[in-house]
């Protein structure tokens, strides 16, 4: 049976190198799309804190206009990125592990520099908790029931994840696809925990991004948690989609697999993240 034949029988369109998103050959631009999408992000939280301080030197809409492209671009480049990855040559592919090997080792990588990025910036806050009088000054109540509940639902996600890992391999495609729309609802309600809180801090509190050196540190790491966990959010979305029109099997996991190693990850993360940021913050205020 021929190439052409083949997408024909499983419905499935030309490879990422003949439409949109275009590739070269091996090669691809799109994560260099979404690098660029992500960098945008950050001078997008710098250009919000120098149009908000008391001597504003730019437009205050400035950052949140910025913010609002990078975040456009950045999802742009991650559905290239990942469609070239994955859904390319998807039917062609053999069943065998070896060639997911590389996206295996890709993930861990990728992993790798992102416990890099999150190890900076607990370095900062480690730094500015140990020369700063603590606790600071306007620093409101952290650890509250949302934000238990919040930690509750991460943690279930992963055992629904690995549910739904499980399941697909002992072939149960319905308690894989179960496990997987459960994870992604639990995620789902995270994400929308954190802007709870978010506006709680910032409309009933008044803790914003620019009360101080702690609260560069709370939103810079919660907010780059949240964004990670968007972005898991939108792989398991892709995955469960995926599964929907039958594109996994036992044989057949590669992208659950990376998918999966991914959001552990910023479970583990966000479980770190409270217990020094939220619990080890009011803990070390209440014993000076």
């Amino acid at each position: 049976m021929s190439t052409e034949d083949s997408h024909d029988d499983h419905g499935h369109h030309l490879p990422a190198v003949e439409d949109w998103p275009r590739g070269f050959g091996e090669a691809s631009w799109w994560p260099f799309v979404t690098a660029i999408g992500g960098a945008g992000i950050y001078l997008a939280a710098a250009l919000y804190i120098i149009g908000n301080g008391e001597d504003p030197l730019i437009t205050p809409v400035a950052g949140p206009a910025v913010g609002i492209a990078s975040v456009g671009i950045f999802l742009v480049g991650i559905y290239g990125w990942l469609y070239h990855a994955f859904i390319v040559n998807f039917w062609e592919r053999g069943a065998s592990d070896d060639h997911g090997s590389g996206l295996r080792w890709g993930m861990i990588a990728f992993l790798g520099s992102e416990l890099g990025t999150f190890g900076a910036l607990f370095s900062y806050y480690f730094y500015i908790r140990a020369g700063a009088t603590w606790p600071p000054a306007g620093l409101p109540e952290l650890t509250s029931s949302l934000v238990l509940a919040n930690t509750a639902l991460l943690v279930a996600s992963s055992f629904t994840l690995h549910w739904a890992e499980v399941s697909l391999r002992n072939e149960s495609r319905r308690s894989f696809i179960l496990g997987l729309l459960s994870t992604l609802v639990l995620g789902t309600v995270f994400i929308g925990g954190q802007v709870l809180e978010y506006y709680e801090f910032i409309v009933h509190k008044g803790f914003t991004l620019t009360e101080g050196i702690f609260a560069s540190a709370f939103f810079g790491l919660t907010g780059l948690h949240g964004l990670h966990v968007t972005l898991g959010a939108v792989l398991i979305g892709i995955v469960f989609v995926r599964a929907l029109r039958g594109q996994y099997s036992a044989e057949r996991h590669v992208s659950v697999t990376t998918a999966s190693m991914y959001w552990h990850f910023v479970d583990a993360v966000w479980i770190f993240l409270v217990v020094v940021l939220y619990f080890g913050a009011e803990l070390g205020g209440a014993l000076q």
